[in-house]
């Protein structure tokens, strides 16, 4: 799978087919060899003698001055520890500079991740990326896959800048903050090859004494109050046996910490572990940040992180009232009680022991064969009073046997009156797998809050389960169309789908054809689900034409699980005198022109004759009948509309043409030739324009995703850029920010 954004080419990242990207730099030959993971393909490098050897890429890549660039690679080494470095170069292919990794701490045939990200030099145009170990003899191996140059892969949406959540260019971005000592190292550590935002440098926390050691980061960027935000980071604690922790802190204007929560992990080992901590921005918190630490460590003990992230909180289900921290049981029981019965509740342990989301969840015990009651906090429910809610709790047998589960919901006033419990549904719970239980529950008159509410009988001795993704939201419907005339599209609404399931969308006209539908990255053909709740934009429905949405899931083995359809729906064109033209992958350019004619369709063919002696008639050789071709004549109306043309064209891209039912023209995919656009009449203040455009039919575009915003936000921006002048001096368009496509 090539790496997104990669400069390289995809023969040069994975070795794959051959090594022809790489060559010898110093004291080495290079060759192909097997065994890796994104494709069987490795890079050899052998040592000629003893000393550093070096590889490089054959070919530069073009880079600018003042831009920051990461490279990283997969290495793996018996013998020797490894390094990667970005070498600066003039646009001569003089070297400027070289930028160079730490090496790794230890030597290791295990695939490993090594990287570094530097700022380009003043003088650089392009870079080549270096491989580099020294070995004690010649005829020595170093092994490389899976090998990145470009700009920083960063986690979507966290408010740390690229350095504060990786360390990769030094170690600024934390503080030693207790009874620690600071400083960045490159571990052994095998992450999965397609995860692109871990591995390399880490920061790493010596303890000085025994006792309590803590370190912080020192970035802290802006939160709003009542906001709920999610900070994470990887922990390699120096046992198993360690009490190792993250804190997310708020501060107010004055830069004083106002609260702080604490999230302990439970480590199976010494790896690297994913620890979540989560809260609600209190009032007068202006920003936030994360810590980490060591509880009673032992001097010279050593925790390890990487990869810190602070981002607002995704909620276990979409619309739920339940933070996440009360329904994931990330760092504590989540608030949790038992009003009746024997049962205790604990938050699993080891990490990913057993977890449905993230890598904790409640575990629920009773040493009888009783009933138990265990109950959430109240949450508030916006005007709730007449509306349907639903409450989910996702369980798990871990014990013994459990007679039946009942999921209720019970309801409060705003002065936390009791207004008693729904009726709730009974489930039984089999083993073997994580179960959905659901519950539906209109909210009383007076209700403002509710809580969720489990009974669960025992049915025997010792019984325990796992509770896991506890939700509660207003019912809404689960497949909901809606048409926007003025934007000529339509919005297909999916709720409660099943994440990491797989799901397939289609248009569906009155006769039955199926037309696949564009997402984020080319048509939906069993997409992975990432979230409960999946809204698209159809920018490519026909016109005046009724519709509707046919929507197949499938388990993450490819199996079919369950269908959805919509209801029917119709966009109108108030104007026949009008037409759309749209481009399939950047909807935010579609327009409305006036048609002045439409084309006179040609349909072309290839052919050869052959006139053979004595024959009356030729012997014509052809080839298949081409996409018909002919031209639209169009006019924009004010300079508006003259500019919006010209942006919709400007990319070459496959469009498409969208005609009044009437015109005698189907939906058509073109590709629009040389423009011309004269005024429509001698006077230099005309504003109407008269558009000649050559058209060819096309395909429709099957692997051209729908560009936008669901993968980069403003906090991408801010996290990136000091200043709005570094901004405008790095994107030539609004758009090209969106895109983040840089000068």
């Amino acid at each position: 799978m090539t790496i997104p954004g990669n400069l390289l080419s995809s023969s040069t990242e994975s070795m794959d087919p051959s090594v022809s990207g790489w060559t010898a730099k110093l004291n080495c030959t290079v060759s192909k060899g097997s065994g890796g993971r994104s494709g069987d393909g490795c890079l050899t490098v052998k040592s000629v003698a003893a000393g550093e050897m070096q590889a490089r890429t054959v070919s530069s890549y073009p880079v600018a001055a003042g831009t920051l660039y990461e490279a990283f690679a997969d290495a793996s080494g018996a013998t020797v520890p490894e390094r990667i470095g970005i070498r600066w170069l003039t646009s001569a292919n003089i070297e400027v500079s070289v930028t160079w990794s730490l090496m790794t701490l230890t030597a290791s045939a295990t695939w490993h991740r090594i990287s570094v990200a530097g700022t380009a030099p003043v003088g650089a145009t392009r870079a080549q990326v270096l491989l580099s170990s020294t070995p004690a003899a010649g005829n020595v191996n170093s092994f490389y896959e899976n090998v990145y140059l470009g700009l920083p892969i960063r986690t979507t949406g966290n408010m740390f800048t690229f350095n504060a959540e990786s360390s990769e260019v030094d170690a600024s971005g934390w503080v030693s903050e207790l009874n620690s000592t600071l400083a960045r190292q490159v571990p052994v550590v095998a992450w999965a090859y397609d995860w692109y935002t871990a591995g390399g440098h880490t920061m790493a926390m010596t303890v000085t004494a025994n006792g309590n050691a803590a370190m912080r980061m020192a970035e802290r960027p802006a939160v709003t109050p009542g906001a709920e935000y999610l900070g994470y980071i990887y922990l390699s604690p120096p046992t198993s046996g360690s009490t190792a922790w993250v804190e997310l802190r708020f501060y107010d204007s004055g830069g004083t910490q106002i609260q702080a929560t604490r999230s302990t992990l439970a480590p199976p080992g010494t790896g690297f572990y994913r620890q979540f901590v989560s809260d609600i921005a209190p009032a007068g918190a202006a920003s936030a940040s994360l810590a980490a630490g060591i509880d009673s460590a032992t001097a010279a003990q050593v925790l390890r992180v990487d990869t810190a992230v602070i981002r607002p909180a995704l909620p276990v289900m979409a619309g739920t009232v339940i933070p996440y921290a009360n329904g994931s049981f990330e760092q504590s029981t989540g608030g949790w009680t038992v009003p009746t019965g024997v049962a205790t509740l604990a938050r699993s342990t080891p990490w990913a022991a057993a977890s449905y989301g993230g890598y904790y969840s409640l575990a629920v015990s009773s040493a009888t064969a009783t009933s138990s009651t265990w109950r959430s906090g109240m949450f508030t429910v916006p005007s709730p009073v007449g509306l349907n809610f639903r409450a989910q709790i996702v369980c798990r047998l871990n014990a013994g046997s459990w007679t039946t589960v009942t999921v209720k919901v019970r309801w409060y006033t705003a002065a936390n009156a009791d207004l008693g419990a729904s009726t709730g549904t009974a489930y039984a719970l089999p083993g073997g797998s994580w179960y959905a239980m659901t519950t539906d529950s209109v909210a009383p008159a007076t209700a403002a809050k509710a809580a969720v509410e489990v009974v669960g009988v025992a049915g025997a001795v010792s019984s325990s389960l796992w509770m896991d993704a506890v939700a509660l939201w207003q019912v809404l419907p689960l497949t909901a169309v809606t048409e926007h005339d003025d934007g000529g599209y339509a919005t297909l609404t999916l709720r409660e789908l099943p994440v990491d399931y797989l799901i397939t969308v289609y248009r569906v006209t009155a006769d039955g054809t199926r037309t696949p539908v564009r997402g984020p990255t080319g048509l939906y053909d069993k997409d992975v689900i990432t979230s409960d709740l999946l809204i698209i934009e159809d920018h490519e429905a026909p016109l005046e034409v009724p519709v509707y949405y046919y929507a197949e899931v499938y388990s993450p083995a490819g199996v079919l699980a369950y269908t959805r359809s919509s209801a029917f729906v119709t966009i109108d064109l108030d104007d026949v005198n009008l037409c759309w033209l749209k481009d399939p992958g950047n909807p935010q350019r579609n327009m409305q022109v006036m048609v002045k004619q439409a084309p006179d369709w040609a349909d072309p063919i290839e052919q050869t004759a052959h006139k053979v002696r004595g024959r009356q008639n030729a012997v014509v050789l052809s080839d298949s009948r081409g996409g018909q071709e002919g031209s639209l004549v169009v006019w924009t109306r004010s300079d508006e509309e003259r500019k919006a043309l010209r942006w919709l064209l400007s990319s070459g891209n496959v469009l498409l043409w969208q005609a009044a039912p009437g015109m005698g023209e189907d939906d058509i995919y073109v590709n629009v030739g040389p423009v011309a656009r004269p005024r429509i009449s001698p006077v230099a203040t005309e504003a109407w324009r008269e558009w000649t455009l050559p058209l060819t039919e096309a395909d429709m575009p099957v692997t051209t995703g729908v560009n936008g915003s669901a993968d980069r936000t403003w906090q991408d921006v801010l996290a990136e850029f000091p200043t709005w002048q570094a901004v405008l001096d790095t994107y030539a368009t609004w758009e090209d920010v969106l895109l983040d496509k840089r000068k």
